[in-house]
Order: C-alpha cells, then structure tokens, then sequence
C-alpha cells in the first residue's frame, strides 16, 4: 500500500513558492491515490498535469503500480480547508448548521477556525408598520457545521 505520508510530502514539495493549497489526499489498499488542490483563483488543468508528473517523477512504479488522480476541489461541493474559507469572503454561501438547519448569506470573515456570514432577515423594527429586511451577523465554528459551500449563481 502507498504511504499517505510520503505523498503528502511530495504534493507538499510541488506546493511550496506556488499559491495553490492542499485540500485533500486519499489513499486506500487498491493503490488508489486521490490528490485535490485549490487556488483562490481557481485551478488549471496544467497545474493539475504538472503536480501528477511531479508525484509519477518521485514514485516509483517498479516498486508498486498505483492509480493516480489529481484535481480540484469542486466548485459548490463542501469546503474541507480553512483556506477555502478565506478564499470565498465577500461570496455567498449556504451552511448546514450541526442542528440541520440550512442559513444562505454572504461569508464576512474568517478568524482560525471561527466564521462570520451575514444574512438579511425581516425583522419587525418598532415604529415601522412592516417588518425590515436587516442584515444580520451568524458566528459558527468551522467544525461544528455538518458543511459549509459556495452558493453558485446564475443571475
């Protein structure tokens, strides 16, 4: 079996001076290796190209046969780093809370494992007739969210 520390270390080498980030690496007992990465500005083919002639180079197959795949994170699927979060401030995106409730706003901030996304909500405002649409303020621990992922927009 290939040893996941060993692969890890390999990205880790192609990684470094590049503003590409880890997201995940599998591995399991069919030699099967699954490598994602992620740039804030989105990933190209030929970086994912390059990083898995990077992985071939410093593997060797006369020492065991392995699959190998590397891509990125996809777009709208749940965010696995805390990179990603930071990546997609000012953007909108939906967060199932460890309750199971779903709050659609825009992530505000990011600090460590701590998260800010401001939603609008209709509150009713003394004085006023109507409830008002008010911006609001939800905090959540990136680890006690069962997934937190961009809202892709087709407007």
């Amino acid at each position: 079996m290939i040893d996941k520390n060993i692969v890890k270390e390999i990205v880790e080498e192609w990684l470094k001076d590049k503003d590409y980030f880890l997201v995940d690496l599998e591995t399991d007992a069919a030699d099967r290796i699954v490598v994602e990465i992620d740039h804030a500005d989105g990933v190209w083919i030929d970086d994912c190209v390059a990083l898995s002639r990077y992985i071939e180079e410093h593997l060797s197959r006369d020492e065991q046969d392995y699959e190998l795949e590397v891509g990125s994170a996809g777009i709208g699927q749940p965010f696995k780093v805390a990179q990603q979060y930071v990546n997609h401030i000012g953007k909108p995106v939906e967060v199932l809370t460890a309750e199971g409730k779903k709050v659609k706003g825009v992530l505000k901030a990011v600090d460590g494992s701590n998260f800010t996304v401001t939603t609008e909500e209709k509150v009713k405002v003394e004085g006023k007739k109507r409830p008002q649409l008010v911006e609001t303020d939800h905090e959540y621990d990136m680890n006690n969210v069962k997934y937190t992922k961009y809202l892709i927009s087709f407007k």
